[in-house]
């Protein structure tokens, strides 16, 4: 019997987890980005692999793993393509954290911050 409680609840806390996920299909969000780096590098990720700083990834709360979103920079109309690999921001009032690669391709380095457009790809 306490064997299968602790499966009830196992389980029922794995979907809890699940269901905070949204379906990117038409995903298409705009708000405060920033990106983390060298600090990070080397770490792993929610999703299992080590953070690359190098590689365009991304860190987003609730858009599944895998996931491929184009990030446009408001300010510069700059633009980039990178795979949601971590959960975060973990600071309150941004959407997207950013690999340092991706950061430097939409003009970010110097401000560490930018308002942007984030559009998951199909």
């Amino acid at each position: 019997m306490l064997r299968l409680l602790a499966s009830c609840a196992l389980i029922s806390l794995l979907t809890g987890c699940a269901t905070g996920l949204i379906d990117p299909h038409g995903y298409d969000e705009t708000g405060g980005a920033s990106y983390y780096g060298s600090q990070h590098h080397g770490n792993r990720t929610a999703s299992g692999e080590r953070f690359d700083q190098n590689s365009l990834t991304a860190a987003h709360r609730r858009l599944p793993f895998g996931t491929r979103v184009k990030v446009t920079n408001l300010d510069n109309d700059k633009s980039v393509v990178v795979r949601i690999n971590d959960r975060g921001p973990h600071t309150r009032g941004r959407l997207i954290d950013l690999s340092r690669a991706a950061a430097a391709q939409l003009g970010m380095l110097r401000s560490g911050t930018a308002q942007v457009r984030v559009q998951a790809l199909e």
